[in-house]
């Protein structure tokens, strides 16, 4: 990890008395995916219970695929096993295997049916960090014809979370339970060859392949890599009152203008090409001025907005931000779940209409190119110099953490993409817009990188899939908290983390 206060000459000092070469700050090879827009018109009189049938329609044949595979032909204690359709076809004392979408009945967590039958209208607020309970939780596995309980040894190895779907192998028992002796996963999908979608730069045919050697490179070896780097940071809040955090954010810019430090680390910090925001730009403390906090009183609203209640000057710290870093850098901003945007998955941009100096680097709402500011929705899917990007600003995450007995978020990290699906618990426990074509959760191709923003602490690694897909994983540490940030080299996708602190 890097730390400012380790480099050597970065306070300012009198100029050296030659001219120094001018810096440029390296190019970005950018495409949004848009995989995660909403319509403008929307629709919430659908049933949620669609999107677990969509995801299981869609993701079924490449678990049967891989079940049948490797179980052809399996004898066990003399009796072969055997593929039942549905889960209600599963018999008593018979081996057999079958595909559905895994339930998850824990004690603690949030039922809003329960809340409904007992006229609690207002859900009550989740009091624990963890749904997972040793006692009262119940793995079951369904599909359109019913559930079934499922037990065993076998449960116990891996994640399993609500919406991930799965085959299992085994036997039912006097008690109507699946005993499992076996379990399979989707696996990571098909992986896209880099620059699959845009063009390396001083291309003029066919998109480039990706080559046997920069498959090695994303083992995790340290290779020497272009130069160039993507820089991404989260957990920003922005609050106007904490004089401390501002100074750290205002040398979290310095930074990345390359201003008060020397020669040799400008060019370095010239070589970052874009910075991605992953969530939580606002801090949530701000939303009430003092005189709000001291005492409550009952005001008149006009068109139910109460001026009381909301304080906007993070916001507008955050657009100066912007607009400062603009002209030398593009960003693109994910929202989190403390920002001013709508709190069903998936988030829609933020409005531009927050951003008064910052949307001049838009793109025109009728055109087509991508602006040097692009303000995109959470999760959200591109192209970043080849390599195909997923990111979100942490919910996702964060609501499959509840659900195990596990701190590991990499590993968390790595079921999801072998689950094919980067937000299975929506919409059981994370809200979700009610699909009812489409569940565009599931990944229909396998990202190069795979970051998660406003974490509490940095981790990486490398995983690899059955066709050789390779996946660099990243946490993104939540700046307010930890003061770090994340630099990606844009050829090997080795990762630098960089600490930004007031010493």
């Amino acid at each position: 990890m890097a730390d400012l206060d380790n480099v050597p000459g970065n306070l300012l000092r009198k100029p050296s008395g030659k001219q120094e070469d001018e810096l440029e700050r390296a190019a970005s090879t950018y495409k949004p995916l848009h995989s995660f827009r909403l319509a403008k018109e929307k629709s919430y009189q659908q049933q949620f219970a669609d999107m677990y049938f969509l995801r299981l329609t869609k993701i079924r044949p490449a678990v049967e695929q891989i079940a049948s595979e490797a179980w052809a032909d399996t004898v066990i204690g003399g009796e072969e096993v055997k593929q039942v359709d549905r889960v209600l076809d599963i018999r008593q004392g018979e081996l057999c295997w079958v595909v559905g979408t895994v339930y998850m009945e824990m004690a603690l967590k949030p039922n809003i049916m329960e809340d409904v039958s007992k006229d609690r209208w207002i859900s009550a607020p989740t009091s624990t960090n963890k749904y997972w309970s040793e006692e009262g939780d119940a793995v079951t596995l369904e599909d359109e014809s019913g559930r079934i309980r499922l037990v065993g040894d076998a449960l116990r190895s891996v994640f399993l979370v609500t919406g991930c779907i799965i085959a299992v192998m085994g036997t039912e028992n006097a008690n109507g339970e699946l005993e499992v002796i076996d379990l399979k996963f989707p696996n990571l999908p098909p992986q896209p060859d880099r620059w699959a979608v845009s063009k390396p730069p001083g291309a003029n045919g066919a998109a480039k392949t990706k080559t046997k050697d920069e498959d090695e490179e994303m083992t995790g070896t340290q290779t020497k890599g272009s130069g160039g780097k993507i820089a991404i940071v989260s957990g920003l809040g922005f609050s106007g009152s904490d004089a401390s955090h501002a100074i750290e954010l205002n040398l979290l810019l310095e930074y990345l203008l390359g201003e008060a430090l020397d020669p040799s680390t400008q060019q370095e910090l010239s070589q970052i090409s874009r910075l991605i925001i992953a969530g939580n730009s606002i801090s949530l403390d701000e939303r009430k001025p003092e005189a709000e906090q001291q005492t409550e009183k009952k005001t008149n609203k006009k068109y139910g907005y109460d001026a009381s209640s909301y304080n906007a000057q993070p916001s507008q710290l955050l657009d100066e931000f912007l607009a400062t870093l603009l002209p030398t850098m593009p960003v693109t901003l994910l929202p989190g779940a403390q920002d001013p945007a709508n709190s069903s998955y998936p988030q829609q941009p933020i409005h531009a209409a927050m951003f008064p100096g910052a949307r001049a680097y838009t793109a025109l709402p009728t055109s087509n190119d991508v602006g040097w500011f692009d303000n995109v929705t959470n999760p959200w899917e591109g192209e970043v110099d080849g390599w195909r990007v997923l990111g979100t600003g942490g919910q996702n995450l964060d609501d499959v953490f509840k659900y195990v007995d596990s701190e590991d978020r990499l590993g968390m990290m790595e079921a999801m993409c072998r689950w094919r699906c980067c937000a299975p618990t929506a919409p059981d426990t994370l809200w979700a817009y009610p699909f009812q074509d489409d569940d565009p959760f599931v990944m229909k191709a396998c990202p190069h990188l795979y970051f998660v923003g406003c974490q509490p602490e940095f981790g990486t690694k490398v995983i690899v899939g059955p066709d050789a897909q390779s996946v660099r994983l990243i946490t993104v540490p939540s700046f307010n908290a930890t003061k770090e940030i994340v630099l990606v080299d844009s050829e090997t996708l080795d990762v630098t983390r960089v600490k930004i602190a007031v010493s």
